[in-house]
């Protein structure tokens, strides 16, 4: 954490922001002060970027935003247009969520980054070129040279991110805003990518303010913490103080809301799915005027088993071949080896057959957003699968078991005849596993199904899939690059690391005392280490 002055950069004095007659932010008071990180806290919806970007003037113009803004002795209510591009990009930096979409996709690297130099400093050509090679040097990006001309979609997602942050301090900004910079990012690369941050900022004596609803992240990068809800301000101290005696009851939800427990114990009952020597390989494109060359290998030869009541957690960083493992498994990509199914070998079956097996392992995706059909009502994405696969079934006994298993997933009773945009994340995520569990199967595979949600709706999803398994008895392969979760899900535990297995077994022992070098990284990351 940085020394740093008692003078306020950025000051906020009853902030408020409406949207016509709805309230989003209210009479919000926060200071930034030069050299330090205040973390602005608090769950999806709490106000937390609007509050951001409506200080910075960067919301749509049907927006009303009242009280005070100051940065420095510059009094940001009465700035005109041609001030704030000044002042924007310049000695305020800003880092987006999501860089994929920030980026702009049809510039190399180093138009974007000379963009802003052209604008701010009035650097072109060479000078804009090698002030780039320069940033992209500080941010840590390996080959540089090469990194100039790439495309953002040729990037890695902690590449784009350090790009951002090579665009976002390009003009050395007085204060950085860095919102949610790390959600997408695994976690070692979340380590780094604030650390990265953290250097920059005792660097160049910067201010940041840094959206975040990771109390874990809070707690290890930041000095100060305001506690956002229903864009009220609940509470606001140092990191120390909000963590060891939370004022409001909202910020002890908060810091309560860790995945915790851990997985009923299994029953003796048999292996469910088992896989022996199974790889996934990939054919590359033939090169112009050569050879093609050799396939690239997502999956190394594995095996692995699944018994009935148990949940097989698999984790490993982005790229480590998690969710083209399932895949393989579902006989949704092509793979080598023996795929067994309570026996039978799945990996021989086609047609009518398959389809029955189907039948019997579900899937739930990482996207609560992406995975559901903004066209179709609720009763009509659960029902689909069912539909199609018990065709013989009336309207009334669809409908039936629709809204059965509306209620054992704990969604509204009115839900099945809304659409998934009326819904929260979590919500939707329920939806999907409704979809999942309408069909009975006898596992349910969970790609990544908690990553885009709050950690307080986490840990009820957590405990919502604990409870069905309990109670139907279901298997669970559990992908995550989230150990809390894991460990709160998981009875084994199996590490991925570029396609190949480095290390598994029982899963509280496993987290305990990892014993290769990368899962010791991906333990310390994730701020669970005890060896």
């Amino acid at each position: 954490m940085s020394e740093h002055s008692s003078s306020p950069l950025l000051r906020l004095d009853k902030l408020s922001i409406s949207f016509g007659d709805t309230p989003v932010v209210n009479e919000l008071s926060l200071e930034v002060r030069r050299g330090e990180t205040l973390a602005l806290v608090g769950e999806s919806g709490s106000g937390k970027s609007v509050s951001a970007l409506g200080a910075m003037n960067l919301l749509p113009s049907n927006a009303h935003i009242g009280g005070e803004r100051w940065f420095g002795d510059i009094e940001l209510g009465t700035l005109r247009k041609r001030d704030w591009l000044g002042l924007r990009g310049g000695r305020v930096g800003f880092i987006f969520q999501e860089p994929m979409t920030s980026l702009n996709p049809l510039h190399t690297v180093a138009k974007q980054i000379g963009e802003t130099l052209r604008l701010h400093q009035g650097l072109s050509g060479r000078a804009a070129r090698e002030r780039t090679r320069t940033l992209l040097e500080q941010v840590r990006l390996p080959r540089v040279d090469e990194l100039l001309d790439a495309w953002p979609h040729q990037l890695s997602g902690g590449q784009r991110q350090r790009v951002m942050i090579a665009m976002a301090i390009a003009n050395d900004p007085q204060l950085l805003i860095a919102d949610e910079p790390t959600t997408a990012l695994d976690v070692t690369v979340q380590q780094e990518i604030l650390a990265l941050l953290a250097e920059l900022r005792d660097r160049h004596g910067m201010g940041m303010l840094f959206i975040t609803h990771d109390l874990n992240l809070v707690r290890r990068h930041a000095d100060r913490v305001c506690v956002l809800y229903n864009g009220v301000e609940q509470e606001t101290g140092t990191v120390a103080e909000v963590f060891t005696t939370p004022r409001s009851h909202y910020t002890r939800t908060l810091l309560d809301a860790e995945p915790s427990g851990r997985p009923a114990p299994v029953q003796d009952s048999g292996v469910l799915l088992a896989a022996r020597g199974l790889t996934v390989a990939f054919p590359r494109p033939k090169q112009l005027l050569g050879k093609r060359p050799p396939p690239f290998v997502a999956v190394e030869p594995l095996d692995l088993h699944l018994s009935r009541g148990e949940t097989l957690g698999v984790v490993g960083e982005s790229g480590s071949g998690k969710t083209t493992l399932a895949l393989a498994l579902l006989r949704l990509v092509e793979s080598q080896g023996e795929i067994e199914l309570e026996g039978e070998r799945l990996d021989r079956l086609t047609g009518n057959r398959l389809r029955q097996q189907r039948r019997r392992i579900q899937m739930v995706f990482q996207d609560p957003y992406g995975s559901l059909s903004p066209r179709m009502p609720v009763a009509d994405i659960i029902s689909e699968g069912l539909r199609f696969h018990y065709p013989e079934l009336t309207e009334v006994q669809v409908q039936d078991r629709v809204s059965a298993v509306i209620r054992e997933v704990g969604l509204p009773a009115d839900c099945a005849a809304r659409y998934p945009h009326e819904f929260s994340g979590g919500q939707r995520q329920r939806i999907a596993v409704a979809r999942a569990l309408i069909l009975e199967p006898d596992l349910v595979v969970l790609d990544e199904p908690t990553s885009a949600l709050d950690r307080t709706v986490q840990k009820q999803l957590v405990e919502l899939l604990r409870d069905l398994q309990a109670r139907r008895g279901l298997s669970y392969l559990f992908i995550s690059h989230d150990l809390a979760v894991i460990r709160a899900m998981a009875h084994r535990v199996m590490v991925l690391k570029d396609g190949a297995v480095v290390e598994q077994g029982e899963c509280q022992a496993l987290l305990a005392a990892p014993a290769t070098a990368y899962t010791q990284a991906l333990v310390k990351a994730a701020g669970l280490m005890t060896f």
